[in-house]
């Protein structure tokens, strides 16, 4: 073989090897305006969707302002939301197409972890008063010792009255706060125990308050002067706390990170960059060939169970009542082909590689901070159990629907085979037979109260999910027999 000039190696390297491209070098001096603009908003839309509630709440309100109505039975117009139990919502665009051609899905979850309360939890010990709390979906629990926390929920009484509570992230709030142990007292209880049974999920309660009532020497007057303070400020009683949704988030507003400001630190990233990747492409779309669906699912942190979670039978009745809309029969042979006919991103976050902790990453398969939109083609752990795996030919045209448009994106892993893994709403929605792989930003510190995001992987997943709704239908169909 004959000896390459630099020059040939050059060309021959530039066409056939795989390049990874940074999206603020690749950016021209108008995007990273809007890169900087883009991530000022999402800061805004992390504070005000703390919750599954609140992140509902917040999607309606970006929604009807762009022109999406109800969806009910006998709904007429192109841009509908459907809202299920105040924590799932939907929202989509009718395409020009048959809607039972097929759809395009974008699905992300709006839970995330975090404390929850007890059924009973307001007890009194030594003239201290606290909260029980349950902790929700994967945490380290350590971290959230010693730091401000917020309450934020609702709560409904016996006779139906439902009393919104938001303490901890106004201007003038208290905060409230897990105790953790000085290191002077903790060597033996803490120090000699394994990181994580250092910190027992029973002890992780809220301290609430301290004062008493003047009441003498009566037993629980602090209890009950709490008791007199939530009833004054929310009209509830202890037995109300039963029926009541009551979630400790970190409190405090999401912030810029960095000497450039070049990320985005704050609670809840996990999945609520996806989600509000989502929600700017589905509010930007126009009139799509193809019909546009944005899912914001509820539980995917504690394995999508129950009744707002991706594997609900929530989709099914979208479909049903978006066939109707478009004057299409909603039997269930025609909801069946919609969905097995649609085409779907989990848009989900994947854990960036971090050099503190190399030998957790396999290098050559691992996503980057500010490398672009991450493409995951299976989830699950060692084996690829629990997984779901997008085939070829979906990964392909998904390829070149980016290409095309000029989004910069990546693919990647989560981590070494057998050093973990994780899974998504992919495989719970992957059963109606729909082309579906898992799609969203890289994150540093997952699952922590203050998780760091690249402000230019979450315009890159904007551009991503708005691509992907806009690109012509996918030859060949539902390459399916249904």
């Amino acid at each position: 073989m004959a000896k390459l000039s630099k020059k040939k190696f050059k060309e021959l390297n530039d066409e056939l090897s795989l390049k990874r491209n940074n999206v603020w070098e690749e950016a021209k001096p108008v995007q990273r305006k809007e890169i900087m603009a883009l991530g000022d908003k999402y800061k805004t839309f992390l504070d005000q969707a703390k919750t599954e509630r609140m992140a509902v709440q917040a999607i309606k309100k970006a929604a009807r302002r762009k022109g999406f109505r109800q969806l009910k039975p006998g709904a007429t117009g192109k841009r509908f939301y459907l809202e299920f139990k105040g924590k799932l919502i939907a929202l989509a665009v009718l395409g020009r197409r048959p809607l039972d051609n097929g759809m395009r899905l974008l699905g992300a979850h709006i839970d995330a972890p975090r404390l929850d309360l007890k059924m009973h939890p307001l007890y009194e010990e030594q003239e201290l008063v606290y909260l029980k709390t349950h902790y929700y979906g994967g945490i380290k629990k350590y971290q959230w010792l010693a730091r401000p926390l917020a309450i934020h929920g609702v709560v409904v009484t016996a006779e139906g009255k439902k009393v919104e509570v938001h303490l901890g992230d106004g201007p003038d709030d208290p905060v409230f706060s897990v105790l953790d142990l000085l290191p002077h007292l903790s060597r033996r209880s803490q120090g000699q125990k394994k990181l994580n049974e250092a910190v027992e999920a029973e002890r992780m309660n809220l301290l609430l308050g301290t004062l008493p009532l003047d009441a003498g020497e009566a037993a629980g007057k602090v209890k009950l002067a709490i008791l007199q303070e939530l009833n004054k400020r929310f009209g509830i009683k202890e037995n109300d706390l039963i029926s009541a949704e009551l979630e400790l988030v970190p409190a405090g507003a999401a912030r810029d990170v960095g000497l450039d400001r070049s990320m985005v630190g704050g609670y809840g990233q996990d999945d609520r960059a996806s989600a509000f990747g989502a929600l700017e492409a589905i509010l930007d779309v126009k009139d799509p060939a193809v019909t546009s669906v944005a899912l914001f699912f509820d539980k995917e942190e504690i394995g999508s169970e129950g009744a707002t979670s991706a594997q609900s039978r929530f989709v099914e009745h979208l479909t049903a009542l978006l066939l109707q809309a478009a004057g299409q029969e909603a039997d269930y042979l025609s909801i069946s082909r919609t969905l097995a006919a649609s085409q779907m991103l989990s848009a989900d976050v994947n854990a960036a590689y971090d050099p503190d902790y190399p030998e957790v990453h396999e290098k050559r398969n691992a996503a980057y901070l500010g490398y672009g939109v991450c493409l995951t083609k299976y989830t699950g752990h060692g084996g690829k159990y629990a997984a779901s795996d997008a085939d070829a030919e979906y990964v392909a045209w998904l390829r070149g629907v980016w290409d095309k448009a000029k989004v910069i994106w990546q693919a990647a892993g989560m981590g070494k085979i057998d050093e973990g893994g994780g899974g998504t709403i992919a495989k719970h929605l992957a059963v109606y037979g729909m082309d579906i792989i898992d799609v969203g930003p890289p994150m540093l510190s997952m699952h922590s109260p203050f998780e760091i995001s690249h402000k230019a992987d979450i315009y890159s997943s904007v551009q991503a999910y708005l691509a992907f709704y806009q690109a012509p239908p996918m030859k060949g169909g539902n390459r399916g027999v249904l």
